[in-house]
């Protein structure tokens, strides 16, 4: 039985025929039109050479397990037993399932070939599902609002036998990442960001007491009890991943993996700074300063503002092949990262101020932070610029019209440029209800909808180059053509860089390459005054 029909399957006389005829939402998603097929859960036999009795679990269902665009096998578990198999999905389609998150946790049991939903009454994103060692109880992460994608993410518990379900994290206002149990069943490891930096900690399950085991300025990005002790891969923004044994005790560290010695070895990386200043409403906030290799205090160094992205998610430890503080500042620049209003890590009221006030009180933390550090003897404030991608683009499109002569220089890429567009454009419909607030056309909006960059044009008096992917389906590289055009009519210098086989990543390696030349190019141009 075939779910969805092609265009050729409605006109099988026009086998040459190449269109879509769409009658609901979500006919594309991130980077790929819906191909009219599903991913579903099979189960077989293996004797050890052949696979026998295959069945599918969710058969003739429209929905996918693990959900696209990112889920993995970390969304599929099975029971110690091999009589249960819990999933994660999100069953829904159309403009229902680009309207909402609630995505849930199903049993299937093997022997009634029957599914139960156990977290019906959970409305938010409910994923990831790991069964104690010992079959008695199921742990999952689970965020509480429909609508809301970067919800608190919770440590949830159920007694497998009595279906009893608790939160063990309502006094944890962190996030939780990567459930696993402890071989003994006592006890979940874990990782959470805090002050923008993961760690692992353990929530013991009789006392629900969570403790924080390691200590340090790194990210912890998995963790894994092993013989007595924790095996984790961790990375910073001066090292790439590598492999440590963890004392569950003492958090005591120890290298395992040794991958990118060689390459280190070659390299000379700058000194990153915490650096803690007073925002435009007293708060404090965390901000990162990462300095050229060689740093002479004595000299003058342009510098560069860098807008996260998200527009949820921590300026934390991260270290990345294109947004690399390090390959920054080893051009040269002072980089000054701030965890402005709307990151997480440092507490759920600090996360959820952004929704609604796009052009608000993170834009001032954006200011707050650059000013301060511009007046450092060693930052030339005459040679400033901007740079972010996604929520970051935006915020960078939004600042040229807005920045009051601070800068001499922008990069946005995948950036927002017109509201209106952006909410009839994008593909999760519910992203934008929750962040802007719903449809331009309802006036209650009108606050989220005058931040929209392309309304301040006409104070755009620095030069500007927007990049994108032709495959961004989530902000369409029309923004950026946009905003490029609108440069171009108004006579501000300008460049576009284009990628047709993009998404909203850069994932090819040449195509990374030549991110990185015509990035520095274009920075090196506007903000290092010739010798």
């Amino acid at each position: 039985m075939k779910l969805d029909q092609t265009v050729n399957d409605l006109h099988p006389d026009l086998p040459k025929a190449e269109a879509r005829i769409e009658t609901d939402l979500m006919y594309r998603h991130w980077d790929q039109w819906h191909d009219y097929a599903y991913s579903h859960i099979f189960i077989a036999d293996y004797d050890g050479k052949s696979i026998s009795n295959s069945i599918d679990i969710m058969e003739y269902e429209r929905y996918d397990s693990p959900m696209n665009p990112f889920g993995g096998m970390e969304q599929i578990n099975w029971s110690p037993d091999s009589k249960n198999i819990a999933y994660t999905c999100k069953k829904m389609v159309g403009k229902e399932y680009t309207l909402s998150t609630n995505s849930a946790i199903y049993f299937y049991n093997l022997e009634t070939k029957e599914t139960k939903n156990i977290t019906e009454e959970l409305k938010g994103y409910d994923v990831n599902p790991v069964f104690s060692p010992d079959g008695k109880m199921l742990a999952w992460e689970s965020m509480e609002q429909d609508g809301y994608e970067s919800d608190q993410n919770r440590l949830f518990i159920m007694n497998v036998k009595s279906g009893e379900k608790k939160d063990y994290t309502s006094n944890f206002d962190q996030n939780v990442h990567g459930l696993v149990w402890a071989e003994d069943s006592k006890s979940i490891y874990f990782t959470s960001d805090y002050h923008a930096r993961f760690q692992v900690y353990n929530l013991n399950v009789k006392t629900e007491k969570i403790k924080q085991i390691t200590d340090g300025v790194h990210n912890y990005r998995s963790v894994h009890p092993y013989n007595g002790k924790l095996i984790g891969t961790k990375q910073s923004m001066s090292m790439p991943t590598e492999v440590f044994t963890i004392n569950p005790e003492t958090g005591e560290e120890n290298q395992l993996s040794f991958i990118n010695k060689n390459l280190m070895g070659q390299l000379k990386f700058g000194d990153v700074k915490e650096r803690w200043i007073k925002t435009t409403d007293n708060k404090n906030m965390l901000v990162w300063v990462i300095y050229p290799p060689n740093f002479d205090p004595n000299k003058k160094y342009p510098a560069l503002l860098y807008c996260q992205g998200g527009p949820h998610g921590s300026v934390h430890q991260f270290f990345s092949y294109r947004w690399n503080f390090q390959m920054m500042a080893a051009n040269g620049y002072i980089v000054v990262a701030p965890n402005r209003r709307g990151l997480s890590s440092f507490g759920k009221e600090w996360n959820d101020q952004i929704s609604g006030d796009y052009g608000g009180q993170n834009m001032k933390d954006y200011f707050s932070a650059i000013d301060d550090v511009a007046k450092e003897p060693y930052v030339d404030g005459n040679n400033l610029g901007a740079v972010g991608a996604s929520y970051g683009g935006y915020s960078v499109l939004w600042i040229a019209g807005n920045h009051e002569k601070r800068f001499d220089a922008f990069i946005a890429h995948d950036g927002i440029f017109n509201f209106e567009a952006m909410y009839l454009e994008t593909e999760e419909m519910f992203f934008v209800n929750w962040d802007i607030g719903g449809p331009y056309w309802d006036k209650a909006n009108k606050k989220s909808y005058d931040s929209s960059p392309h309304k301040f044009v006409d104070k755009w008096d620095t030069p500007i180059m927007v990049i994108h992917g032709e495959k961004d389906y989530r902000i369409p590289y029309t923004h950026s053509m946009s905003a490029f055009n609108a440069a171009q009519l108004r006579g501000i210098p300008g460049k576009y860089l284009h990628f047709p086989d993009e998404n909203h990543w850069v994932l090819e390696p040449q195509n990374g390459i030549l991110w990185q030349r015509e990035f520095f190019s274009w920075l090196d141009k506007w903000l290092k005054d010739e010798e």
